[in-house]
């Protein structure tokens, strides 16, 4: 089986080079599959514009209607911190369906990953730490609508606390929301998932993986999900200029390969999404959020 695959051309676009936002790191990401083999015409998904009821199910609509049109209030232009333009209005609109179609090809083939995703800081009216909207709590009330699907986990393991995303869901019993983070890190002002796993700044590799394990085994028995939403955030590098743990790539590499051996093993459905990662060096960024996805087709070669 080849391993699906979801991205988007416009997921980068030109964007001033000195802001702290990496977005070239889509389109550079999408370049590297292509460039080891992982990603071929295929095993490529493209996702087209978000539907409306999507959005509106989880966004407040007149919050919808001010980001499109570009009439945003400047508390809320300070909120989102990033720069309006036809690109980024494209870009947003285009990722929650990103990460729906990758839980829908999640659910067809066991496993499947989407090239951008994981915008957890999302709030229902306003957008925060770089997240406009938050593909995470869409994709999970657009899966909770379908037969079959009673339990929802968002398993974010960004360094980042989800905290849109916990505050979103908070009225869905159905979907479980677990943050592993950095305590010490954005934001600031916590919110409360259904579990909050704070991390010790500086942690180290063979501890975190640990956790990770520890917290997932508890979660699949207690919670028992039909599809888990992977955020496979690579902020936790030890050089990401806002990560604040200490975790090696050989450490990424084993969080996501243990992960999602766990769930093909208990023949879990997972929808994995990159997150964050802040990396100066794009480049090099780019090729460490690949890491979940040459994970997930080793795994799915040996199955």
């Amino acid at each position: 089986m080849q391993l699906p695959i979801v991205t988007h051309p416009d997921y980068s676009f030109p964007f001033p080079s000195g802001h702290r936002f990496p977005m070239a790191k889509f389109g550079l990401l999408a370049a590297h599959l292509r460039d080891i083999g992982l990603l071929t015409a295929d095993n490529l998904f493209r996702p087209g514009r978000c539907r409306e009821q999507w959005l509106t199910a989880a966004h407040c609509p007149d919050y919808l209607a001010r980001f499109q049109a570009n009439q945003q209030s400047p508390k809320e232009q300070k909120q989102m911190n990033l720069p309006w333009s036809e690109g980024l209005r494209k870009r947003t609109l285009l990722a929650p369906a990103g990460t729906v179609l990758t839980a829908q090809l999640a659910l067809h083939y066991g496993i499947a990953c989407h090239q951008a995703g994981g915008t957890h800081h999302a709030h229902y009216d306003h957008a925060s730490g770089f997240c406009i909207l938050n593909d995470l709590a869409i994709t999970a009330r657009v899966l909770l609508r379908q037969t079959g699907i009673q339990r929802v986990l968002i398993f974010d393991c960004d360094v980042h606390q989800g905290d849109g995303t916990a505050v979103m869901l908070a009225d869905e019993p159905r979907a479980f929301t677990c943050s592993l983070h950095c305590e010490n890190n954005f934001p600031f002002s916590k919110a409360r998932s259904d579990l909050d796993v704070p991390l010790p700044q500086g942690m180290e590799d063979q501890a975190y993986v640990a956790q990770v394990m520890a917290t997932l085994d508890l979660l699949l028995d207690q919670v028992a999900p039909d599809i888990v939403l992977y955020d496979a955030g690579v902020d936790v590098y030890a050089g990401d200029p806002l990560g604040r743990l200490s975790i090696s790539e050989a450490g990424i590499r084993e969080r996501d390969t243990r992960v999602l051996q766990r769930l093909l093993e208990r023949g879990i459905p997972v929808a994995t999404v990159i997150g964050g990662g802040y990396d100066d060096d794009r480049e090099a960024l780019a090729r460490r959020h690949s890491i979940v996805t040459q994970v997930a087709q080793e795994l799915v070669q040996h199955r």
